[in-house]
C-alpha cells in the first residue's frame, strides 16, 4: 500500500510539471507562431505608424525608462526596509502589522494601484500622465515583492556569519554591507528580476498613469505608452493579433534576457562567497 502511494504521488508530481510545462509551451509556441512574421530590424527600430507600417521603438525605450526608474526606488527602499525588519526591528506586534500589511499589498489588484496612481501622482502632485507617474505607481506595486524577498534572503544568512564577524570586531553595521548582505544578494537579485516582470507586465496602472501616447518620450514627464499596453490598445482597436503577438515575442525576450542576466550575476556572486 505504501509503494502504491509513492508511486501515485510521484505521478501525480510528474504530470503536474507535466502540464505546466505543456502550458508555457502552448502559450509562447502559439504567440510566437501568430507574431512572428512581423519582427525584423525596422519593425523594433522604427517609430511608430498609425498606418500599420510603423515600429515599436518608442514603447521599448518608455518600457525601459519605467523599469529603470521604479528600480530605482523602490530596490533601495525596499531593502533598507527589509534590512530594518529583519535586522533591527523588535520583533513585536508593530513588525507583525507592517508584514501584514506588506503581504496585503501584495493581493491588491494592479487597477486599484492604477486609480490611486491617477487620483494621487497624476491629480494631486499635478505630475499628469506621464512616465513619472507611471514609474512611481509602479514602485508601490513592486516594493511588497523586494521587501518580502529580501527578508526571506537575509533569514537565509547563517548566524554563525554574523556571530564571526563580530567577534573580529566590527560593528553591526559594517557586518551588514560587509558580510549579510553579500551573502543574501542572491535571493536580493531574484526578488529584483521578479519585480521586472511585474513592472513590463502591468497594463491597467501605466494605462491610468502614463497615458497612451505612441511617441517617442522626450522626458520622463511626457506620456507615452509601454509594451503591454500598446499590445492591448492594438488588439482592442483594430483587432490586429499579429501585431500584438509580435508586442509580445519582444517582452518575451526582454524578459528572458533580464533573467539570464541575473541568473549570471546571482552565479557570480554564489562563487565569491564561498
Amino acid at each position: 500500500m505504501r509503494k502504491f502511494k509513492d508511486s501515485l504521488l510521484r505521478g501525480l508530481l510528474w504530470f503536474s510539471a507535466f502540464l505546466t510545462v505543456a502550458v508555457l509551451v502552448t502559450i509562447v509556441g502559439y504567440i510566437f507562431y501568430k507574431g512572428y512574421r512581423l519582427i525584423n530590424i525596422d519593425f523594433i527600430f522604427s517609430d511608430y505608424s498609425p498606418a500599420g507600417d510603423g515600429g515599436i521603438w518608442p514603447m521599448i525605450v518608455t518600457t525601459i525608462y519605467t523599469i529603470v526608474i521604479s528600480l530605482l526606488i523602490a530596490t533601495p527602499v525596499g531593502i533598507l526596509a527589509a534590512v530594518y525588519l529583519q535586522e533591527y526591528a523588535k520583533q513585536g506586534q508593530l513588525v507583525k502589522l507592517i508584514r501584514f500589511a506588506t503581504e496585503s499589498l501584495t493581493g491588491i489588484p494592479s487597477i486599484i494601484y492604477g486609480l490611486f496612481g491617477a487620483v494621487f501622482f497624476v491629480a494631486t502632485l499635478k505630475l499628469g500622465m506621464s512616465i513619472i507617474a507611471a514609474s512611481l505607481t509602479l514602485t508601490i506595486i513592486v516594493l511588497p515583492v523586494i521587501i518580502r524577498t529580501t527578508e526571506e534572503s537575509l533569514k537565509t544568512v547563517p548566524r554563525s556569519y554574523r556571530e564571526g564577524s563580530l567577534a573580529l570586531g566590527t560593528t553591526k553595521l559594517q557586518t551588514l554591507y560587509k558580510v549579510i548582505l553579500p551573502s543574501a544578494m542572491p535571493g536580493i537579485l531574484s526578488g529584483i528580476i521578479l519585480s521586472i516582470g511585474r513592472i513590463v507586465g502591468e497594463s491597467a496602472a501605466i494605462f491610468l498613469t502614463a497615458g497612451t501616447v505612441a511617441a517617442l518620450p522626450e522626458s520622463i514627464f511626457s506620456s507615452a505608452r509601454t509594451l503591454t499596453v500598446h499590445s492591448y490598445l492594438v488588439t482592442q482597436e483594430s483587432g490586429d493579433i499579429e501585431l500584438a503577438a509580435a508586442v509580445g515575442i519582444v517582452l518575451i525576450v526582454i524578459i528572458l534576457v533580464l533573467n539570464l542576466v541575473a541568473t549570471f550575476i546571482s552565479k557570480k556572486l554564489n562563487k565569491a562567497n564561498y
